[in-house]
């Protein structure tokens, strides 16, 4: 049998990997690999086969919506009519929207990303075990903060 556990980098993984030497599994038995990191960053926009679930025309709706109804009341006095100062509206407000999320999305993100960028991506460890101990050993791997543990017969 097979356990797989995800850790985060960090001192828990080691003790950890002591407990489960106390407990009798070989060191030829576990085996950790490390995830490599992103190397490359994300794209802004998404293509047709690629979304990263964030978009830029959200806040550009909601704003093209308000200032179009603001603009066809407004439109009942000025010379143009309603209809065409709430198409206006809608233009100027979906613009001024998506230069919003477009900065918010290149200044502040980028910020938060290059702040992730001295963490460590996580480790999968693999021990080969009997059945009689699969159920020790995973608490054991529960209680040193393992993210995740699978079982495979």
């Amino acid at each position: 049998m097979q356990l797989f556990a995800t850790f985060d980098s960090n001192d828990y993984l080691e003790i950890a990997i002591t407990e489960l030497e106390k407990k009798g599994i070989t060191k030829e038995s576990i085996f950790a690999i490390p995830l490599d990191n992103r190397s490359r960053d994300r794209k802004l926009f998404d293509s047709l086969h690629y979304s990263d679930g964030t978009t830029l025309i959200d806040i550009g709706m909601v704003l093209a919506t308000a200032f179009s109804v603001i603009g066809a009341s407004i439109g009942f006095t000025l010379a143009w009519g309603p209809i065409y100062w709430g198409l206006i509206g809608a233009i100027i407000g979906f613009i001024l929207g998506f230069a919003i999320r477009l900065l918010m999305e290149l200044v502040f993100k980028k910020k938060k990303k290059k702040s992730l960028k001295g963490k460590h991506s996580e480790i999968i460890l693999i021990i080969d075990c009997d059945e009689k101990r699969a159920e020790l050993l995973e608490n054991v791997l529960w209680d040193h903060f393992a993210l995740g543990i699978a079982k495979i017969k």
